[in-house]
């Protein structure tokens, strides 16, 4: 590796410390707003399927769990086949269960953020049948299943509008989990995203300010070689970028061991690459899933795993908050789920809280007792990738392994894009003073 000490030696560049310099700027840099911490909830009996027959009172009483651990927010699901049955059909008794969850969300003391067009959830694709059968639309590029889709959104903005503990709308969950089966190109993808954003941004429009309106992708959209939901559109679009850094991605634990750096630092990792892609430097990331699959990350491990996996990702500067994926195991009384899903919970489906919900718990009151100022990253490692090259910011990739190389040596690197290296006001205003390059 090649490192840049480029503050020293160009005189554009004020003497001082950069760091220092925009630490001392009030205007810079506001108090940063408290971290988030939450869960995503998955309901314990009957798992999704429980929207078939919404129980309020079974509701209640996971949600009284969560607030349990000192948590302050859900992120909730519907399924869309059960929203929109039809085109130009949502139906007003599955919308209104959904504003009943938030609901009952309040009483509890949890925020909630909703996601709308689900779509997938834990290996499993939901579509409304007017999208398949002899009505096969494209969901990313058919006129009209896009304008359904929006529709759907706005309709969900309005009923939730006026609920106090709305954190906001995010279009759904990991939508380019449905690329392989509805081929799309990134121009087309932008259209979608731009569309839907502005339909859920319409919904909300009737609410206070400062409601969200998010997208979010899994790993490929970072890690995937020409895969068709770009880290651009991730940081660019919405009010803030989510991320969702797990650690089978890349085959991370299994690679480099449950307890290497490399799985520790993974979510901390995933914020940094994602404010690469940023054009506001001040842009929040939201580690908005993370969690402890077994067997990649046993259960004996899975505290720390927990502990280390916030305490590092607090350390970055920008961090809105951390949503751990689950809150309630899957039932094995339900068949065919990849075995992780079966233990991801905090709480197992018998709802009994596991060692890895006390540990995410004391974690979460440390941070809240004492909460982290995270210093600028002086050090950036420089990422020259291309659509067609950015498995190497992956796990296994030479730009992810020099990264944790250099975090390991005691080093919190920063990532800046090749394209903006050489850009003095964008290096100043995020505090970096030393450029590392692979050779």
């Amino acid at each position: 590796m090649v490192v840049d000490t480029f503050a020293m030696d160009k005189p554009d560049l004020p003497s001082e410390p950069l760091h220092a310099r925009i630490e001392e700027d009030p205007i810079r840099t506001p108090p940063a707003p408290p971290l988030r911490f939450g869960v995503n909830y998955t309901p314990r009996r009957g798992w999704f399927h429980s929207w078939h027959d919404f129980d309020p009172a079974h509701a209640r009483e996971d949600l009284a769990q969560i607030a349990g651990l000192g948590l302050d927010h859900v992120r909730v699901f519907h399924l869309w086949p059960l929203l929109q049955p039809n085109r130009t059909l949502v139906r007003t008794t599955a919308v209104d269960q959904l504003v009943r969850l938030v609901d009952l969300a309040a009483e509890t003391g949890l925020d909630v953020m909703v996601d709308g067009v689900q779509g997938h959830l834990s290996s499993f694709d939901f579509y409304p049948e007017w999208t398949r059968t002899w009505h096969h639309r494209n969901v990313f590029t058919d006129p009209d299943a896009i304008a359904a889709q929006a529709r759907l959104l706005q309709v969900l903005g309005r009923a939730l509008a006026g609920r106090p503990n709305l954190i906001g709308l995010q279009l759904g969950n990991e939508l380019n989990n449905l690329v392989e089966h509805n081929p799309v190109t990134p121009e087309q993808v932008d259209h979608y995203l731009d569309t839907l954003l502005a339909a859920a941004r319409d919904g909300l429009s009737g609410s206070v300010p400062g409601r969200l309106v998010t997208h979010s992708a899994f790993d490929a959209a970072w890690y995937g070689d020409d895969h068709p939901f770009t880290p651009e559109a991730s940081a660019r679009k919405g009010d803030l970028t989510t991320v969702h850094p797990w650690v089978f991605s890349g085959d991370c634990a299994r690679r480099y061991g449950p307890r290497s750096p490399q799985v520790l630092h993974l979510a901390e990792y995933g914020v940094e690459l994602a404010k690469a892609y940023a054009v506001d430097v001040d842009r929040p990331v939201w580690v908005q899933e993370t969690g402890a699959p077994e067997p990649h990350v046993p259960a004996a491990d899975a505290p720390e795993f927990a502990r280390a996996t916030v305490l590092n990702a607090a350390g970055c500067a920008g961090l809105w908050g951390v949503t751990w994926w689950c809150s309630h195991d899957v039932d094995r009384a339900l068949a065919d789920y990849p075995e992780l899903e079966y233990t991801l919970g905090l709480f197992d489906s018998d709802g009994r809280a596991k060692p890895i919900a006390t540990a995410l718990a004391d974690t979460v009151a440390e941070l809240r007792a004492k909460p982290p100022s995270p210093e600028p990253r002086a050090t950036a490692l420089v990422l020259d990738s291309t659509p067609g090259t950015r498995s190497v910011s992956g796990p296994g990739g030479a730009y992810f392994e020099a990264w944790m190389r250099l975090r390991t040596e005691g080093a919190r690197p920063a990532v800046v894009l090749a394209e903006r290296a050489d850009d003095t006001g964008y290096l100043a205003a995020r505090g970096i003073t030393e450029l590392v390059r692979l050779e």
